[in-house]
């Protein structure tokens, strides 16, 4: 008869372990891809790379690649931090504004990610702001971000997420970003992207003053 200690070692693991140790698997492949894409496309350009060079650099087929990435875009221009920004949304105070709250969001949001993160964000920003071919998609992405703080705002306030006071507050606050975002392709990551983006939020915040 075993041991009780015997039988725990090799008790099967919870479905939640499984899980876990799944999602950490997809996550680690789809950060492999894109990794691989982002050096392709610096060294050889965006054009002259195609999925199939892009899968072997990764050591996946074809066909994973296309199941996490739809189309050769989408690897510059999907990613994972929604979530993080909606969870920082969430956890801030119920009695502060909404352009406050989302001010502090962001700057929590994008202080969290760490540097080796920031420079694979600045490298696709680069591409979204400079490939034709990516442009489109960049501004597809930017109306789905509208819509989620949209969503978010509506949620704090207690309003409709289609109410024209709410979209044009969402959509100030993706118009100062925006100037952020292009300073720092300029500056090549000079200055923290946070930083930046902070800043902008703050000008917003006062009033626009000049």
């Amino acid at each position: 008869m075993s041991s009780p200690q015997r039988a725990d070692r090799t008790s099967p693991p919870s479905d939640r372990a499984v899980t876990s140790l799944r999602e950490r698997k997809k996550a680690k492949t789809r950060r492999t891809i894109q990794e691989q894409a982002l050096r392709l496309f610096a060294e050889q350009g965006y054009d002259a790379t195609t999925v199939e060079q892009i899968a072997e650099a990764a050591e996946v087929s074809p066909s994973t690649f296309f199941r996490y990435f739809p189309t050769k875009e989408d690897v510059v221009t999907q990613d994972d931090y929604d979530p993080i920004l909606m969870e920082a949304i969430k956890a801030q105070p119920a009695d502060l504004p909404p352009l406050t709250a989302l001010r502090a969001a962001f700057r929590t949001a994008f202080e969290s990610i760490g540097a080796e993160d920031l420079d694979q964000v600045l490298a696709r920003t680069k591409l979204s702001t400079s490939v034709p071919a990516l442009r489109a998609r960049t501004v597809e992405g930017l109306f789905a971000t509208i819509d989620m703080l949209a969503g978010a705002v509506a949620e704090r306030a207690g309003r409709d997420p289609r109410s024209p006071a709410v979209r044009t507050l969402v959509g100030a606050v993706m118009g100062v970003m925006l100037p952020a975002l292009f300073t720092w392709v300029e500056q090549d990551g000079r200055t923290p992207l946070p930083v930046l983006l902070d800043e902008a939020l703050g000008y917003l915040e006062a009033g626009l003053p000049i």
